[in-house]
């Protein structure tokens, strides 16, 4: 029983009403973006909604932290669009599946720290490229498909789809002006519902594109064949959903610890996030991982306990039992009109007003990961290029900060005190500071404020040897930290010189 109320966070000082008020408000929310994020990728509707209450479930019980709300988030949904396309739904859940095995693989080997590996210049790309494809796909509401041929809505269903998508994004932004009790988003749904309902508009419905039975997710094996060329083709999907979701949920987890002063586990969360991925595969959900928007407004409601997720979760399998003729009824114009704001407010704003003050390199890859985004609708690769084109832009950097400050004692001794690191990316410029021709008969290198980093390195320091003995010089290496000896050590090769002051080491000297 203890183990229980461990798990449901009961055991600690849990505000129930504050829990269950915020779990509402957060069903509510969450309804409206997993259906429209459903259609966008072309799934059914229904699927949208197992996806939240699955993804939602789960990780509310077993994840890394209270207060953090997972769904159907844009983020992973837009990764297998294409697979959809191409292959269809069974596929999907195949990839949703590798995607949840991957995820629990981070969190056992304990790989979720490297989350703080993505620059925040990457991170500004990513978001607003993936805000950019949200609200590119809401155009689809205003186009008609004709034998294959698509063309614009014009005349009276263009100026109904516009009026009503106007009329929702309207009541979005001016309602919260007016009250914060109940959710914006499924005010206006309700709202533009009702206009169409009784004035009896002629409209798109959520119907119109699938039918909606309510009852609970049914098991289902994906109809995949068990064949190499079909792992070839849900694998790549599935690592790259894997990651999108690991990436935009440790975020998510950060802004949270941020938030309310404590420290979630990055791990558990990946785990948990991958243990509601695999259900949702045999469950007909469309995945998910932690979502922004959600958790904020959770946070906002007072919750700081799990339950919160929890009755959301419930409430969302509750409508889809009881509620699906009237979900069914639902104006897509509502909904474009719903995920236009959930792309404004995604798009990071505060990347614009920073524009010009930060580093070329970081516009740079924040342009290119946009593109990636936006033209590749690849998120995972747009984030990978994105920290590459960082880590180089940061080895170029600091390749460039190596000195020598030089001079000659009272002994006749040059010393050489080096400054920077010693890397791949600074072996050149290193071997450019040494006058081996002028030098005396000994010299000192000294590595007080500098570290051996890389196998470059020891390759350098090996050349420098071989043409100061070749000159018949005496060179000693000085100050060297324990981790560059133990690199040193390791190193196939054994720079053949006096190390001074490291009386451990034991390494050739031609004092032998």
């Amino acid at each position: 029983m203890k183990q229980l109320l461990n798990l449901f966070d009961l055991k600690q000082k849990v505000n129930y009403k504050t829990e269950i008020l915020a779990g509402l408000t957060v069903a509510m929310t969450m309804i409206p973006e997993s259906l429209s994020f459903a259609l966008l990728a072309g799934f059914p509707p229904l699927v949208g909604l197992y996806g939240a209450f699955i993804m939602g479930l789960i990780t509310s019980i077993l994840g890394g932290r209270p207060g953090l709300i997972s769904g159907g988030a844009g983020a992973t949904v837009v990764v297998l669009i294409a697979l959809m396309k191409s292959n269809g739904l069974e596929y999907v859940f195949g990839a949703i599946i590798v995607a949840g095995i991957i995820q629990i693989a981070v969190g056992l080997f304990k790989l979720g720290k490297f989350i703080r590996l993505v620059p925040q210049s990457v991170m500004y790309g990513f978001v607003n490229g993936l805000a950019i494809i949200i609200f590119m796909s809401q155009l689809k509401p205003f186009q008609v498909e004709s034998n294959d041929v698509t063309t614009w809505l014009s005349g009276t269903p263009l100026l109904i789809m516009a009026g009503l998508v106007a009329l929702t994004i309207a009541i979005i932004l001016i309602l919260p002006k007016i009250t914060k009790a109940v959710p914006s988003s499924l005010v206006a749904i309700i709202v533009v519902f009702a206009i169409v309902y009784f004035f009896q508009i002629d409209t798109e419905q959520i119907r119109d594109k699938a039918s909606i039975s309510g009852s609970l997710p049914p098991f289902h094996i994906p109809q995949i064949p068990f064949t190499l060329k079909a792992l070839q083709i849900i694998i790549p999907y599935g690592l790259i959903m894997a990651m999108v979701g690991l990436t935009e949920g440790l975020l998510t987890l950060n802004l949270v610890d941020e938030i309310t002063g404590t420290r979630g586990r990055s791990n558990k969360e990946c785990v948990a996030q991958g243990t509601a991925n695999i259900a949702n595969g045999f469950f007909f959900g469309m995945g998910g991982c932690p979502m922004i928007a959600q958790t904020l407004v959770n946070l906002s409601a007072g919750s700081r306990a799990r339950l919160s997720g929890i009755v959301a979760s419930l409430t969302i399998l509750i409508i889809i039992i009881v509620g699906g003729p009237v979900i069914e009824l639902l104006p897509i114009a509502a909904l474009t009109g719903v995920m236009f704001m959930v792309a404004i407010g995604t798009f990071e704003w505060t990347s614009l007003k920073v524009f010009g003050k930060m580093p070329l390199t970081d516009v740079i890859v924040m342009l290119i990961v946009m593109a990636v985004t936006v033209f590749m609708h690849n998120l995972a690769l747009a984030v990978l290029i994105g920290i590459i084109i960082s880590a180089l832009a940061f080895a170029w950097e600091n390749a460039k900060r190596i000195r020598a400050r030089k001079y000659i004692d009272d002994n006749g001794i040059k010393h050489y005190e080096i400054y920077g690191p010693l890397f791949f990316g600074s072996t050149t410029a290193f071997n450019q500071k040494f006058d081996i021709k002028g030098d005396p008969k000994e010299v000192i290198i000294d590595f007080s404020e500098s570290r051996v980093a890389d196998m470059s390195a020891i390759e350098a320091l090996n050349t420098l040897t071989e043409k100061y003995q070749k000159a018949g010089k005496k060179i000693h290496l000085k100050h060297l930290s324990q981790d560059c000896i133990k690199l040193l050590k390791n190193a196939d090769k054994i720079v053949d010189v006096n190390i001074l002051e490291d009386p451990n080491y034991k390494v050739m000297t031609n004092e032998l």
